[in-house]
């Protein structure tokens, strides 16, 4: 290796750090928002989502069309998306609720994708209505509304029958999905499009999260390229999102930056031979928020069975279901005692059925009042808490410029019975 080289490398190792350091929050940070917030509590670090946003940026600065859509089910607390918003994003939604999320947050309706899966018809229009971007991912609904307002721009959205994802449960573009329009039925959107004289200015594909391969991502970019060919009123050409992050140390990620040289290359040819400059557009969610997010709780118990060691902290699978669920890994810090000797013990939840965090992890030794964190809590984890056994949702905060802000406070009792309506019955049981 020559001196240049080592300098490189060298300035990149300390740049990685520094880039840990800055984006990291201190544990006694974390610890002053546990005491003042109470356990359990969510908190996403502002200036991590911010530096993600300007990775994703720097990565594609070669091209000049770049629209990012912020994938807001992954967290969708408004405070959140008017932040993201301030950055420049755009706002990628799913459903009619989100889509008036981002609307309540200040982002215009054409700054809005409408991206979403079985919903209805009505659905669908009145969402056009607003201004918004509509992507159909359906022949029958396709025909449908080309039918009934030709005139609406529509995007379609292809299944390129590519598993570029790792786990199965959230990947999406491979040939049995649910989502997406395959590739082999493009003659059926062109005769469609014929038929209806629709004006489609968007073609689209999300592969899912957790892109491991580029190579494969870069495969499926050509086959959303040839499909784009077939129509010559394009504004844009969307590849959706599902850039892998990093959950534990050592752990590997996508490689925004090397995945951005090649996309960019290869997008701007494809535009001269288009003949004509189109947008490039993407969509991150967990890119933009994972690793910005912590979950905060404190252990209750300390239990010895014959076997094992659980800790047991003040929540469970109703705030954090990601690991019962897709069996997601996120790692967890006793920031009570990062000193401490450590010991193997599985980290369980309050609710009343099994309720694993995480099974014979190495932490830091655990004490009844500890605080554990939970890292990569940013993406999926508020936006799929319940009030399973009658618990309440707890509150979010967002850390931005050495400040704590809350964004959404804990629920009440108030807040689980609102909606509920009291029936009074006097019944009486006979014994026979």
């Amino acid at each position: 290796m020559s001196a240049k080289t080592s300098l490189i490398c060298l300035v990149k190792y300390r740049c990685y750090f520094w880039r840990l350091y800055r984006t990291y929050m201190k544990n006694e940070t974390l610890i002053n928002i546990a005491k003042d917030y109470k356990t359990p509590v969510y908190v996403y670090n502002g200036n991590k989502i911010k530096n993600q946003f300007q990775r994703l940026k720097n990565a594609f600065n070669k091209v000049d069309n770049l629209r990012i859509k912020y994938a807001c089910k992954a967290l969708s607390n408004i405070s959140i998306l008017s932040l993201i918003r301030s950055f420049g994003s755009g706002l990628d939604t799913v459903s009619i609720q989100e889509v008036h999320l981002g609307i309540k947050a200040g982002f215009n309706p054409e700054d809005i994708i409408f991206t979403p899966n079985g919903v209805s018809l009505e659905e669908i229009e009145s969402v056009a209505s607003m201004g918004v971007q509509i992507n159909i991912d359906n022949l029958s609904t396709l025909e449908q509304f080309g039918s009934k307002h030709p005139n609406t721009p529509v995007c379609i959205r292809i299944n390129p029958h590519v598993m570029a994802g790792g786990n199965s449960n959230i990947s999406v573009g491979h040939i049995d999905s649910k989502f997406g329009i395959s590739i082999h039925q493009i003659p059926h959107i062109l005769r469609i499009v014929e038929n209806t004289q629709m004006q489609i200015n968007g073609v689209h594909m999300h592969t899912g999260s957790d892109i491991l391969d580029i190579e494969v991502f870069l495969h499926a970019a050509e086959i959303l390229f040839d499909t784009a060919l077939r129509f010559k009123n394009l504004e844009f050409i969307d590849f959706g999102s599902g850039f892998k992050v990093p959950y534990k140390p050592g752990d590997i990620e996508t490689n925004i930056e090397e995945l951005g040289e090649k996309l960019s290359q290869r997008f701007k040819l494809f535009c001269k031979t288009y003949g004509k400059e189109l947008k490039l557009t993407f969509e991150p969610g967990k890119f933009l928020v994972s690793e910005a997010g912590y979950f905060l709780t404190k252990v209750n118990a300390v239990k010895q069975t014959t076997s094992t060691v659980f800790a047991q902290v003040d929540s469970g699978f109703n705030h954090l279901i990601r690991p019962m669920m897709y069996g997601s890994h996120h790692e967890i810090v006793n920031i009570s005692n990062t000193k401490g000797k450590e010991r193997f013990y599985t980290v369980v939840g309050y609710i009343c059925e099994t309720d694993t965090f995480g099974s014979n992890r190495k932490i830091a030794e655990i004490s009844e009042g500890d605080i554990l964190a939970f890292r990569n809590a940013g993406a999926y984890c508020f936006t799929m808490a319940s009030n399973y056994n009658s618990r309440f949702r707890p509150p979010e905060v967002l850390w931005y410029k050495e400040e704590a802000h809350l964004i959404r406070k804990e629920e009440t009792f108030e807040d689980l019975t609102q909606n509920q309506i009291l029936i009074e019955f006097n019944e009486t049981v006979v014994v026979n």
